[in-house]
């Protein structure tokens, strides 16, 4: 029953990312007046398809990927219709349409994130539930049931926010505004310095004062507000992404880290066991990892497009269709050796539970 549920989740969130994905693409294809022959989602054969118009959209067998086949875009074929041909736009043109997938991808990050802000997010209160022995909070004075409520004249808003404060300030005197029952009063607290791991697995020095939160909260924000919060959490994901493939391309984080097929399977089938918010935000985290990845320079993602539209626009010369075939294979046969590569990752940690 478990492997059943994970297998429709999995299915059901693959699909709504690469159909996003491919939204992006198709939509600005046609807007730009490109001609789009297929809308498939997944590879291999066809499972059902339906033609409308100059569009033929099909759900195929392998549900690992999409595409959208444009009048124009591959090199050995010649458009049925000039006007309507991808490689004959204007250079703006076809970067849009090629960047539009990534940033759909972006935007439903931000989308999801908005609900999750409205619907609410679980959040840590300042007020002090344990207090550790011998630590710099107890040795200040701090009590039980105290609540930090600013730190060097800033407001705390929440744990998470008090805890960015002491990790960043080990070794400095900061002032905690605290506020017990009915009166306010200041108290002065060093961070300990402490070495501990961050989340890349490499050792780091932050600080520490030694108290615990034990009281949650449910904070909802409306629409606006909202949007906002998903957009700026939608930025330190990018960002925390973004480090993780740079790390991984320097060798400071292990590529066994990375997740195929198998392994996201498993973990949208945690996330589907803890509720559909679980599976919310991780539909949100997965949607920006693949616009990161496809915004990778690498021939056959979009990143690769956009690399040789760059090219183009300082040459003033468009790559020859010879030129773009070579690239092709090359970027299919990079991709096929990396999916290889993360499926034996996925079984390798099946192997060694």
């Amino acid at each position: 029953m478990q492997i059943a549920t994970t297998v429709i989740y999995f299915i059901i969130v693959i699909g709504i990312l690469i159909f996003i994905h491919e939204l992006g693409h198709f939509l600005f294809a046609k807007r730009l007046g490109v001609g789009v022959l297929k809308f498939s989602l997944g590879f291999g054969p066809k499972l059902v398809g339906k033609k409308k118009g100059e569009t033929e959209y099909v759900i195929s067998a392998v549900p690992l990927g999409g595409y959208v086949k444009m009048m124009g875009d591959d090199p050995s074929e010649e458009a049925q219709d000039p006007e309507k041909s991808f490689s004959e736009k204007p250079l703006p043109s076809r970067l849009a349409i090629v960047a539009a997938g990534p940033g759909f991808n972006f935007l439903l990050a931000v989308v999801l994130f908005a609900v999750l802000h409205m619907i609410g997010i679980p959040t840590l209160t300042t007020r002090v539930g344990e207090v550790v022995p011998d630590s710099p909070a107890m040795q200040a004075g701090i009590l039980n049931g105290d609540k930090i409520i600013a730190a060097e004249g800033r407001k705390i808003k929440d744990f998470d926010d008090l805890r960015k404060m002491v990790m960043n300030n080990a070794g400095k005197t900061i002032t905690f505004k605290i506020q017990r029952g009915e009166s306010v009063f200041d108290v002065q607290i060093t961070p300990e310095p402490m070495e501990t791991k961050n989340i890349f697995g490499e050792t780091v020095q932050t600080g520490v004062i030694g108290v615990k939160a034990d009281e949650v909260v449910t904070e909802r924000y409306n629409p606006a507000m909202a949007i906002f919060k998903g957009a700026k959490l939608t930025g330190s994901v990018t960002r925390l992404t973004v480090v993780s493939i740079v790390k991984i391309i320097q060798g400071k984080l292990s590529p066994k880290n990375i997740a195929g097929p198998i392994g996201i399977a498993t973990i949208v089938g945690e996330q589907a066991r803890q509720g559909i918010l679980s599976v919310i935000s991780l539909t949100a985290v997965l949607s920006l990892s693949l616009g990161v990845i496809n915004l990778v320079p690498l021939p056959a993602l979009d990143g690769g497009h956009i690399l040789f539209f760059a090219v183009e626009a300082v040459s003033r010369k468009p790559f020859t269709i010879r030129q773009r075939e070579v690239a092709q294979q090359i970027g299919i046969m990079l991709l096929i050796l990396l999916m290889v590569y993360v499926v034996y990752n996925d079984i390798l940690r099946i192997v060694e539970k």
